[in-house]
């Protein structure tokens, strides 16, 4: 049984004057149901799954404290060699909206409890997932693929939002104005918007919560969690050490459910009245969609959604440390982030150059394997529909006239897994420069100008990330403040930090994470007039 069954089970807890209660519905719906996550599974006989921490792993959803199950469950795949890794509860509609009433019963003990108080308890779940990390990156691995040392980034990643918003906590500051008036006062009060459907990928499964999870449960609001259904094992185990830190029952729960169940509950959190804001990172199509649930209620809304980077490569750049941030910029996670670069343009006098190093850097560096594998620096891809695409990508531009500088086919390893791939003599009409592969794939396109790399960099209709290497102090200024982009590297190809701001302009999304600033998505303000003094 989870640490604090006695809690999860239903008993009152409290922190500062603020009272936390299981709804009787919730009460009579779990002792009904099964607690124990479900053992590991083989599925047929194919090959074994990877061996994961007990501890961690859970079955169930995480509603009002406790875990629950559902009628049925949905089985999670290893991506490396399809192996079922375990199953987990198939929330629907009703346990959506059954984690939706328990987040706003808790929501005024929650956002009453002093800032200092929400700060400890975040801290101390930092603090789990610290003395947890090496469990919770073999979690990520076997559920997403990507390899170990990656995964245990990640997670160092992941608990640094939760350490960030801990202190952050005691820092929601409001203003006094100097009134016009002579018997008045203005004061400018900072609020928690109230429960944050929370709804993440499965490309970075831990990090993509706490970056919002930690902003919104510092700011005094509760959540509810809809992880990716290739990766729910991650938000469950952190729905464990939430538990343990003694997060009050309600205020973090999370409801996990397979592609089938995936549209109703997206659904039904975005219409639920309940519910005052939607945190979101994805697909621009999908954000669409949701945006459009969202405004029947005119609910808060954050959006992290698609993007296409373009790395520029000028004249006057360093080409050997371009070619190092271009490896890590392009192939971390296979190319599965929304940051990675999707597009290289390489100025004219340098471009083979580049080209060639590159091409050598790929073939000496990048080692494709199972992520749990010594020395593997590229997991498979998420499916095989994944692979399918970055196919489809290297087809249409080779019958375009692009040339393959190396990779370009599908990995020995196993059907998932691919080569990494660069491209030349590419053009903007091809679709890899069109569309984002999502993949380890790398166009180049070589070109003249300044103002046209611009030109051609910005022509998406979306802006997440930008990347660009060059000397040229004046150049570095005019391109920096040109790239349409909501974050730019300069001379470097890793940005992502705690302390930054995250987010896109255009069709990359609203609002921002990470930072002093996210935590303002989850506040709202109110402006109180006190007269008669």
């Amino acid at each position: 049984p989870a640490a604090g069954a006695g809690r999860a089970q239903g008993q009152a807890c409290r922190l500062g004057s603020g009272c936390w209660r299981l709804p009787r519905t919730l009460l009579l719906l779990r002792a009904a149901q099964r607690l124990l996550p479900a053992p590991l599974r083989r599925s047929g006989s194919g090959p074994a799954p990877p061996r994961l921490p007990g501890s961690l792993v859970r079955s169930g959803g995480f509603v009002g404290g406790g875990w629950v199950q559902a009628a049925s469950a949905f089985p999670v795949l290893d991506p490396a060699s399809g192996a079922e890794v375990g199953r987990v509860a198939d929330c629907g509609v009703a346990e959506a909206r059954a984690a939706v009433r328990a987040a706003r019963e808790a929501g005024p003990g929650w956002s009453a409890a002093p800032a200092k108080e929400r700060s400890a308890l975040l801290r101390k779940w930092y603090s789990l997932m610290m003395e947890n990390k090496d469990d919770l990156a073999k979690i990520i691995t076997a559920e997403n693929g990507k390899p170990l040392k990656e995964a245990e980034g990640e997670i160092l990643y992941s608990a640094s939002f939760l350490e960030w918003f801990a202190e952050e906590a005691r820092r929601i500051y409001g203003d006094i104005i100097p009134p016009s008036v002579k018997d008045r006062r203005i004061l400018v009060l900072k609020q928690p918007v109230g429960v944050a459907a929370i709804i993440t990928p499965w490309n970075f499964p831990s990090a993509m919560i706490t970056r919002k999870v930690g902003a919104a449960l510092a700011a005094g609001c509760t959540v509810v969690v809809k992880p990716a259904e290739d990766t729910p094992l991650s938000a469950l185990a952190l729905a464990e050490l939430a538990n343990q830190a003694g997060i009050p029952a309600g205020v973090y729960n999370v409801v996990p459910c397979s592609q089938q169940q995936t549209p109703a509950v997206g659904e039904a959190l975005c219409t639920d009245p309940l519910v005052a804001k939607i945190s979101f990172t994805g697909s621009t199509a999908t954000g669409k969609i949701l945006l459009h649930h969202a405004a029947g209620t005119v609910k808060r809304v954050s959006m992290e959604l698609g993007g296409h980077a373009p790395f520029i490569v000028f004249d006057s750049a360093d080409v050997d440390r371009a070619v190092a941030g271009a490896l890590a910029s392009k192939y971390r996670n296979s190319g599965q982030t929304c940051v990675c670069t999707n597009r290289f343009l390489v100025q004219k006098r340098i471009h083979d150059a580049f080209v060639e190093k590159f091409a050598k850097a790929i073939e000496r560096e990048l080692r494709v394997g199972n992520g749990f594998d010594e020395g593997t620096t590229q997991g498979p891809l998420i499916n095989e529909k994944a692979v399918g695409k970055v196919e489809r990508h290297i087809s249409d531009a080779v019958s375009q006239g692009a040339s393959i500088v190396t990779g370009g086919k599908r990995h020995s390893f196993g059907k998932n897994f691919f080569e990494p791939t660069l491209l030349s003599n590419v053009t903007t009409n091809m679709l890899c420069t069109q569309e984002e592969t999502f993949g380890p794939l790398a166009p180049v396109i070589k070109f003249d100008t300044e103002a046209e790399a611009i030109a051609i960099a910005n022509s998406a209709n979306v802006g997440l990330a930008g990347y660009f290497y060059s000397q040229d102090p004046a150049q570095i200024w005019r391109v920096a403040e040109q790239m349409e982009v909501g974050m730019v590297g300069v001379n470097e190809g890793i940005m992502s930090s705690v302390e930054c701001p995250f987010g896109g302009v255009k069709q990359s999304g609203l609002g921002r994470e990470g930072s002093k600033y996210g935590i303002d998505e989850y506040l709202e303000i109110k402006y109180v007039c006190f007269g008669g003094l």
